[in-house]
């Protein structure tokens, strides 16, 4: 159906004597209201031919992973299909770019009248405090990532979705094995981060075998990302010492200097995702899936800057509290179950990465300086 003559429907509908009370019609992001956006919300008898693309919902979706994965989405399942949620106000790039809505985890209600109206069959759940932020505020991380948790479960299963929990390196503790870490092992994390996502695995497998809900997890490492700022965790040395090494040439780190964490960049994790959510259910005989790439220390990651910037310099200042969580974390982590299941592959190490992350920011300083 064209735009045109929805908006003469639209438009006789209004005129009515008859229709004295009309529900009214709340885009998703007004500004840019699509033909699906009003035939979703008042012609449900209209056929798409797309209607076998899932509609996803991203939690917490201005953080560093949700932005990216909604571009993904968008472009194999359509814009208008992957809605981004949160509660802070977007950038005028990100809410011209697709569907942005608000959405507190907290408030079930409005959480639930999200997940009916836009008739979502996929939930991307990204919303949590880390690890270093969650040990600042530990009532708040409790809230957001245990009790918006159980929110987005229920809710889940309700609705038969499917739904994506990520997990983390900081599910493990002091006790679990720490090169390599498999996938089952003492976990037992002394964050209340770390806490939250065994919570997470756990609860979610449990709706798995109890309801029948395809919960789905994958345990990310530090994540590496270009195009976003560090947000609180004690992996984001590794995204700052890019910003620090282009603009002044010199960095000061926070954990030692043979501090071994996995990491990957952000590109396969989000193929990862897609990847996990997209495995067909009879292929996956678990419930959560460690996935790895590579795994190195600051020193490390220095020596391989200083090939791009010679005169690159690092210091370090060791936080104490940052540090006794590293030394918690997996230095490696055993993902042959992801590559064996559901066939995962990773294709960044980190000569890659480091290349990339340079690429990215030169350009970027070229954009800015000609404008």
């Amino acid at each position: 159906m064209s735009f045109w003559l929805l908006n003469r429907v639209f438009n006789h509908m209004l005129q009515r004597p008859s229709c004295r009370y009309l529900t009214p019609i709340v885009p998703v992001q007004f500004l840019s209201i699509s033909t699906r956006q009003l035939s979703d919300a008042n012609f449900h008898s209209v056929s798409f031919p797309d209607t076998e693309h899932p509609r996803v919902l991203i939690t917490g979706g201005l953080g560093q992973l949700g932005v990216g994965l909604a571009k993904l989405l968008r472009k194999r399942f359509g814009k208008d299909n992957v809605i981004l949620s949160d509660i802070r106000k977007p950038s005028d790039h990100v809410f011209y770019s697709g569907p942005f809505i608000y959405s507190d985890i907290l408030d079930y209600k409005n959480l639930r009248e999200i997940v009916v109206n836009n008739r979502i069959t996929w939930l991307i759940h990204y919303s949590a405090l880390l690890s270093a932020v969650g040990e600042a505020n530990v009532p708040l991380a409790r809230a957001v990532n245990i009790t918006g948790l159980h929110n987005v479960l229920d809710i889940a299963k309700e609705h038969n979705l499917r739904l994506f929990v990520p997990s983390t390196i900081g599910a493990f503790g002091p006790s679990s094995p720490r090169n390599p870490t498999p996938d089952l092992c003492i976990q037992r994390p002394r964050t209340i981060y770390g806490v939250s996502k065994v919570h997470a695995e756990l609860i979610g497998e449990y709706y798995h075998y109890r309801y029948g809900l395809d919960f789905r997890c994958l345990r990310y490492p530090g994540i590496i990302s270009a195009d976003s700022q560090p947000g609180g965790g004690t992996t984001d040395y590794a995204v700052q010492i890019f910003h620090d090494a282009i603009k002044s040439g010199r960095f000061q780190c926070y954990l030692k200097p043979d501090t071994r964490l996995p990491m990957m960049y952000i590109d396969d994790c989000l193929r990862a995702t897609l990847e996990i959510m997209e495995t067909p259910e009879d292929s996956l005989p678990m419930r959560t899936y460690n996935i790895g790439a590579m795994s190195f220390t600051p020193e490390e990651l220095a020596q391989e800057v200083v090939k791009h910037v010679p005169e690159f310099q690092v210091t370090y200042n060791v936080d104490t509290v940052r540090q006794a969580i590293a030394d918690s974390w997996p230095m490696n982590f055993d993902d042959s179950n992801a590559r064996k299941d559901w066939g995962w592959k990773h294709y960044y190490d980190l000569p890659e990465l480091v290349t990339t992350m340079f690429n990215f920011h030169t350009s970027e300083s070229r954009a800015a300086h000609a404008s």
